[in-house]
């Protein structure tokens, strides 16, 4: 199965749990710049096959704000990482997220921080997420 139809096929509490993934790595470094804002919608939108439309992208990004707000990042990480429940899913997870971080050409030390927790948290093999990493922060 290709990564595509992974996505395509997940359930609402999956697909989820990926975009929350994906935002927090969008705003890791405290911005959300307009590269990753539209590296973050195109990703959503290409990979949800239009399931969701920017009024419901916005609403979720709204509440997601909201349980980092009230349960902290690295609770809702761990949400996620129960949602998210094989290692083909997380990784796929991951892959998005380092897409998201290097869209704006920058990587800052809190995105870098951010991917390395992401990665531990997710329980990712260290070296295979630091290829990851370097491979999609580079060029």
């Amino acid at each position: 199965m290709s990564t595509q139809s992974d996505i395509s096929a997940l359930d609402d509490q999956k697909l989820e749990a990926l975009v929350e993934t994906m935002f927090y790595a969008a705003t890791a470094d405290g911005e959300f710049s307009e590269p990753e804002r539209a590296e973050f919608v195109q990703s959503v939108m290409s990979l949800t096959e239009k399931r969701l439309d920017s009024t419901t992208l916005d609403a979720l990004v709204k509440v997601i704000g909201a349980r980092a707000a009230g349960e902290g990042r690295e609770a809702r990480l761990q949400a996620a990482k129960r949602v998210l429940d094989s290692d083909k899913l997380r990784t796929i997870a991951f892959e998005l997220t380092v897409r998201i971080v290097a869209a704006d050409g920058i990587v800052r030390t809190s995105e870098r921080e951010h991917l390395l927790e992401l990665a531990e948290a997710f329980e990712l093999d260290r070296d295979k997420a630091a290829d990851l990493v370097a491979r999609g922060t580079s060029g």
